[in-house]
């Protein structure tokens, strides 16, 4: 078979996503913080970007030519389609007589910011309190090199990592030292810190009592599971003892700290801002978007005046902040589409769950994406995008966007309610148990289906797991 080049012409259809088109949709997905931290480093890498002074008018910002007209009067934006495209030929005189500066009109408060050192928080992690108590100790220098060595191998729940053997080659010191400093550490704050697994921490604590050699022990010892169970009466036929003592010693054991590192964790809090408000006035609700702390964004009227006097400017000096414009310019549209796109996808949600914002979760309806897609005229993707790390505060409390979508389940009249409703009523039908004897899965599973709402039993107890909700031997507490 003979080889030949030739040449030949076809037709493609190629979908292309402009460098502008990805930074709008970017922007949707954005939570609120990673917004925040996007505008910053636009307003770095674009002088033409300038965030709106605190206190400063309006009036102080524009020439006397734009004194007359000059507000932002964007058109009304559409969704985000990959077809869309910065255009490369732009009418800047017009531009500048259309556009103001600023993004939004909102009033801006003038905020004195705290100090830095009055807003960072200050926490000792497990291992600073450690070390900081092994040198309290003034122990010899053998010791505290193999101290310091078990305390880096303590994990966050401050349970050992690492086996004494090691240690021991590690350090080139004899088991009978490591033992030694490894008693020492176990007895400092937290006790129970540096053991093995839990049952070892626990026997610290309890001997670090003096409950050595008690029925707290004895239990600790070799009935933790049974103890995990609730298995009382089982304890108290093994051991020979009465119930009303198993009970006690359960009480002292409840006590003891199961994970002592937990305590001195360097994870923090992260507490969530919304992005949008949902306010109940009257009898209807009225929907809020949150631009506390947002940069009011404009472009420099500096920049302006240069490429109005474009007599007296190079062609690249032009070329460059005519780029610069029309990049400023497609993120300030990219965020009032952002913040359109929420505020409109949200008023979907309201429309679509009047009933949970009057009465709370157990009235929530199944919805999916594609519903509040169709009501607002947008794609799904985009409605997923929006409602991701997008955060919402209700009459009934703070949600995810995210929330509000979940899947159906059939009602034994043929009408469908929200699986969130439906463990919702699982966690109050746990709730109101009598602690004596509490429900089954099977039995929860009945009281469900009187309240018209049919699902298997392996639903229950998956709903229940999720919820971290015990299965009902572990629940029960017989005295």
């Amino acid at each position: 078979m003979a080889l030949e080049l030739r040449q030949s012409l076809t037709l493609a259809q190629q979908l292309v996503m402009t460098p502008q088109l990805q930074q709008a949709i970017k922007l949707l997905q954005l939570s609120r913080l990673e917004l925040l931290e996007t505008i910053n480093g636009e307003i770095e890498q674009n002088p033409i970007l300038e965030e709106r002074v605190a206190g400063e008018s309006d009036e102080d910002t524009r020439d006397d030519g734009d004194r007359d007209k000059i507000e932002l009067d964007l058109p009304v934006l559409k969704e985000v389609k990959v077809e869309d495209s910065a255009p490369s030929d732009v009418d800047w005189e017009s531009y500048l007589s259309e556009y103001n500066t600023e993004w939004t009109s909102a009033p801006y408060e003038e905020r004195e910011m705290p100090a830095v050192d009055s807003i960072t928080p200050s926490s000792t992690n497990l291992y600073s309190h450690l070390t900081w108590q092994l040198g309290m100790s003034n122990p010899d220098d053998e010791t505290k090199t193999i101290g310091v060595h078990i305390i880096e191998n303590l994990n966050e729940d401050g349970f050992m990592e690492i086996s004494l053997e090691e240690i021991a080659e590690i350090t080139g010191s004899p088991m009978e030292k490591v033992q030694k400093a490894l008693r020492l550490i176990q007895n400092f704050d937290p006790v129970g810190v540096a053991a093995h697994d839990t049952r070892e921490s626990l026997l610290i604590q309890a001997r670090f009592q003096g409950l050595g050699g008690t029925l707290v022990e004895k239990i600790i010892m070799d009935h933790l599971g049974d103890l995990e169970d609730k298995r009382y009466e089982y304890i108290s036929k093994t051991l020979t003892v009465s119930i009303a003592d198993i009970l006690g010693a359960v009480s002292i054991i409840q006590g003891l700290e199961p994970k002592p590192g937990r305590g001195y964790s360097d994870e923090r809090t992260i507490y969530v801002t919304p992005d949008i408000y949902i306010i109940k006035v009257g009898d209807d609700y009225e929907i809020v978007q949150n631009e506390d702390g947002l940069p009011k964004l404009r472009i420099s009227s500096y920049y302006k005046d240069i490429l109005r006097s474009g007599d007296h400017i190079s062609e690249n000096v032009k070329t460059y902040i005519q780029e610069k414009m029309r990049s400023a310019a497609w993120l300030i549209k990219s965020i009032h589409q952002r913040q359109r796109t929420i505020f409109r996808v949200t008023e979907s949600i309201v429309r679509f769950q009047r009933d949970f914002l009057d009465n709370g979760i157990t009235t929530l309806k199944p919805l999916v994406l594609r519903d509040v897609a169709e009501d607002i005229g947008m794609h799904e993707s985009t409605v997923s995008r929006v409602t991701t790390n997008k955060y919402v505060h209700t009459p009934q409390g703070l949600f995810e966007l995210k929330f509000f979508f979940n899947s159906s389940i059939n009602r034994i009249d043929g009408d469908s309610v929200a699986s969130e409703s439906v463990k919702e009523r699982i966690r109050m039908i746990v709730k109101s148990e009598k602690m004596s004897k509490p429900y089954s899965d099977q039995e929860i599973v009945g009281i469900l289906e009187k309240l018209n709402i049919r699902v298997a039993r392996r639903t229950v107890a998956k709903y229940r797991e999720s919820m971290g909700i015990l299965p009902s031997r572990k629940r029960k507490n017989p005295y």
